[in-house]
């Protein structure tokens, strides 16, 4: 890396991420940037295979995203060097967990869309994703060269869809094949960029005739919007129009942005080269450096409910977080976001969550597949590192002097499985290890062995995602399995209330015995109450201890809370997790002698299982959110045969010449759906499918599932 950026301080950094719903165009848009940044001298792409970031066999093969890559980049701006941290995140439904965890660190990010399509169903996705973790956006309007582009729908979707505060700061020249440049609203000047040395030389000129009245609209809008940012501006503007400056238009852009409360939007067609370098200028104006973000909170790992607050400075006690975690042939690479401190090379660090001391070996800057060697690391960077041995994505690394624990992130459950067989006995003692090593590397994915089939269950976030671990597993890893058919992960509830239910273990066997005794009440029970109620809802199992008077000794609450959480975990009826469900501890006795914490928890799980049979077992499906874009020649098709996998039509939308189909269907009615879709609409239709919820079954079903076993 030049000495130059490594010297960069940490107000020229810039923690960004590009995302967007599939095929929006953001490895191009990231390959583009690569590109003009001097990372790279040859232009990847996506549709050839050769795109920088989507470096895995698989990605090259289906022309998408399936890991979140990490690069580092320079970028010049009014003559002074800015670092730029940028992640090329999956648009996939399968991967969202790569865009959870990417979202988690970054400070900033561009939302990119498609010129014809606007705001699509994943779209919306990623934008709750950044909005869980207060990420400041700009919107990059791509695919403008598209035949039926059009940047005021598409702007208008980002409005009506998002619910956002769209600003545009450009406006195209042109669309589809007509698409010649775009015109700064701000400095109200036209920007060409030339074909012939793929965009790199750009030229400024007046803005064309036909288009000035446009611009000056939309120039009006832009200053009318920005000085509703700033109450000192919004005074000016109303005395004199006139007296606002770019600079000052900009600053109260940046500050709206910051806060959330506009997204600037740009335009450009990246696989033609038009309007990246401006997006990239884009970024360096109005995204946050490392010092504008709001320091980072956490908690004392000694006193739970103690606050800390951390600097973003190189000087405060360090603390970082994992984001992610890659196997590789020369060691796992942990990738760690780095919120205060320094991490040196060799240093010894702490995870307060496992107890575990770790050492970071060596530090490296990544660019996609290939790295840099680094001697430390400060506040504000994103590194990988090696010799990390117990900390997963989630954890907190920390100074053993000034421990913290960071917020951890939420992690989909997942939605579908399927068995999974080893051929030989060397393949079963390879498997084991290998899902051990992907479960590290993916925190959706879950494997399990069940002692009575004999078989490894698989599970994860849909077909693709279990397609490609199938695939690492017999590609990647020469491990030789039999797969069985897709099964979905459904949940066991409760339908009503069970109260005074009593369990007893008692056992006598010579010597000293084992006895337990308690009576719970079993209620349904939601997240939101959880949380209004300030309770403990791991799982979606809440525990309430009510004992008063010790009917039941303080030390054996713990085993009675354990066994219900167990067993509710593995299933009380179909062996599916029981979950939304709130237990009471109301009462209980106790033997002075045979009494033990086995005991307890035993009596316990018989409880449960009694008070799950009182209150009524009930089945839940998870049911997928469908969104699908078809001429409307085949609506009719669609939409009957829809009904006929148990699917509900929210909603129908015209655009364009297609309509839009939104509707919610049972995941175990969609298995190979993609390629009905494909016949009933001759190839015409596309679709996407994101979990939504779990909903009870029909009676009939559940009676049907509970028979085959899913």
């Amino acid at each position: 890396m030049s000495d130059e950026l490594k010297s960069v301080d940490l107000h020229h950094v810039r923690n960004i991420g590009i995302c967007a719903h599939i095929d929006a165009g953001k490895t191009t848009v990231t390959e583009r940037i690569l590109y003009y940044t001097g990372k790279s001298h040859k232009m990847g792409e996506v549709h050839e295979g050769t795109a920088t970031m989507d470096f895995l066999q698989e990605e090259q093969e289906r022309g998408i995203t399936i890991q979140s890559a990490a690069t580092t980049c320079p970028w010049t701006r009014n003559n002074e060097i800015y670092k730029i941290n940028l992640i090329d995140t999956p648009g996939h439904v399968d991967f969202t967990i790569e865009v959870e965890r990417s979202m988690r660190v970054l400070d900033g990010a561009v939302a990119v869309f498609d010129g014809k399509e606007g705001v699509e169903a994943q779209s919306e996705t990623v934008w709750r994703q950044a909005d869980r973790y207060k990420v400041p956006r700009l919107c990059f309007i791509n695919k403008m060269d598209k035949l039926g582009a059009d940047f005021e729908f598409s702007f208008r979707t980002i409005h009506e869809r998002l619910g956002a505060n769209p600003i545009a700061v450009q406006y195209p020249i042109g669309s589809g094949q007509e698409l010649e440049g775009i015109i700064d609203l701000l400095s109200m000047r036209a920007f060409y960029f030339d074909a012939d040395e793929k965009g790199a030389v750009v030229t400024e000129k007046d803005i064309p005739d036909h288009l000035a009245e446009t611009a000056a609209k939309w120039r009006h809008d832009l200053i009318e919007k920005s000085v509703e940012l700033d109450d000192d501006l919004m005074e000016r503007y109303l005395e004199d129009e006139d007296s606002i400056t770019v600079e000052e238009i900009r600053a109260a852009l940046r500050k709206g942005t910051l806060a959330r409360l506009c997204n600037p939007v740009f335009c450009g067609a990246a696989l033609r080269n038009i309007g990246v370098q401006r997006l990239l200028d884009g970024v360096i104006d109005y995204l946050p450096n490392p010092t504008e973000v709001p320091p980072v909170e956490g908690l004392n790992p000694k006193k739970k409910d103690e606050k800390i607050v951390r600097p973003n400075s190189p000087d405060a006690p360090f603390s970082g977080l994992v984001f992610k975690v890659v196997n590789d042939a020369h060691g796992d690479l942990t990738y760690i976001r780095i919120y205060s401190g320094t991490m040196t090379k060799g240093a010894r660090l702490l995870n307060p969550v496992n107890g575990k001391k770790e050492i970071a070996s060596r530090i490296f800057e990544m660019h996609a597949k290939d790295r840099l060697a680094l001697e430390e690391a400060q506040a504000g960077a994103i590194v990988a590192v090696v010799g990390i041995k117990d900390s997963i994505t989630g954890d907190t690394l920390c100074s053993a002097d000034d421990p913290i624990v960071l917020e951890r992130m939420d992690f989909p459950e997942p939605v579908i499985s399927m068995s999974i067989e080893p051929k030989t006995a060397d393949d079963k003692r390879k498997l084991s290890e290998a899902l051990v090593t992907i479960r590290r590397e993916d925190p959706s994915f879950r494997s399990e062995y069940n002692d009575e089939t004999g078989q490894t269950i698989i599970s994860g976030m849909g077909e693709l995602h279990l397609e490609i671990i199938k695939n690492k597993l017999v590609r990647d890893m020469k491990i030789g399995v039999e797969v069985g058919r897709p099964r979905v992960s459904y949940r066991e509830a409760i339908s009503g209330t069970a109260t005074n239910v009593r369990g007893i273990f008692k056992k006598q066997t010579g010597g000293r015995g084992q006895f337990g005794d308690v009576t719970i009440n079993l209620m349904p029970y939601t997240k939101e109450e959880a949380e209004e109620e300030g309770l403990n809802f791991k799982d979606s199992i809440a525990f309430v201890n009510k004992i008063v008077g010790g009917s039941i000794p303080r030390e054996f609450i713990p085993s009675v809370e354990s066994g219900i959480r167990q067993t509710a975990v593995s299933g009380v009826t179909a062996g599916y997790p029981l979950i939304n469900i709130k237990a009471e501890l109301i009462d209980g006795s106790f033997h002075a002698v045979d009494s033990s914490n086995v005991a307890f928890e035993q009596a316990a799980r018989l409880a449960l299982r009694d008070a799950v049979s009182k209150a009524g077992n009930v089945l839940l499906e998870p049911i997928m959110k469908v969104v699908i874009t078809t001429p409307e020649d085949y609506l009719g098709n669609i939409t009957g045969d829809l009904s006929s996998r148990r699917g509900m039509i929210t909603e129908t939308e015209d655009r364009g010449a297609v309509k839009i189909v939104y509707s919610e269907v049972p995941l175990s009615e969609m298995f190979g759906y993609t390629t009905v879709l494909r016949g009933v609409s001759q190839g015409r239709a596309t679709s996407t499918m994101e979990f939504l919820e779990y909903r009870a079954m029909p009676a009939s079903l559940q009676k049907e599932v509970l028979a085959t076993g899913g």
